[in-house]
């Protein structure tokens, strides 16, 4: 079981961390959510012309979703890193694999940052922000390229060991 791991070890780390953020948001939000709900108030109140009367509902909705997307994509991310650890798929192609599976984690910072920059800049800024839009592409990016690999390995032996299909 340990080799098994080994081979898709730097995509659950990448995965475990973004699991752990999520799991931070949350406990965050119980322990002082007041906190989020000022930074966002303050932020606005500095700001106000770049905000309107929905600034403060949907910039709380961003952080929201950092949390659920953080959860929700280790969730599935992992099942799919254990469908990579039992495939045939060579076992250098495993590690890249699970490398791309694992950049997944980077899209809930996306809209962690979109939390974060929203209140000074206004929400489309925020939105288009060079870091947001690359936190989005490369997280969503390697992961789809992770389930690509994956799904061509299992469906039309894509990548197999030699000798096996």
């Amino acid at each position: 079981m340990k080799n098994v791991l080994s081979q898709i070890k730097p995509g659950l780390v990448l995965v475990l961390f973004g699991l752990a953020f999520g799991i931070a948001l949350g406990t965050g939000f119980g322990i002082n959510e007041d906190a989020f709900q000022g930074y966002i108030a303050e932020g606005i109140a500095a700001h106000p012309d770049v905000h309107d009367a929905n600034s403060q509902d949907k910039i709380w909705r961003y952080v929201q979703r950092a949390h659920f997307h953080s959860a929700g994509i280790a969730a599935f991310s992992i099942g799919m890193l254990l469908l990579v650890a039992l495939s045939n798929i060579r076992p250098a192609i495993k590690k890249v694999t699970s490398v791309f599976i694992g950049l997944g984690f980077l899209y809930p910072f996306a809209w962690f940052n979109m939390f974060l920059l929203a209140p000074s800049m206004g929400r489309d800024a925020a939105h288009s922000h060079i870091v947001t839009e690359l936190l989005t592409y490369v997280g969503v990016g390697g992961l789809a390229i992770g389930l690509f690999i994956l799904a061509g390995n299992i469906l039309f032996g894509f990548l197999a060991e030699t000798g096996e299909t």
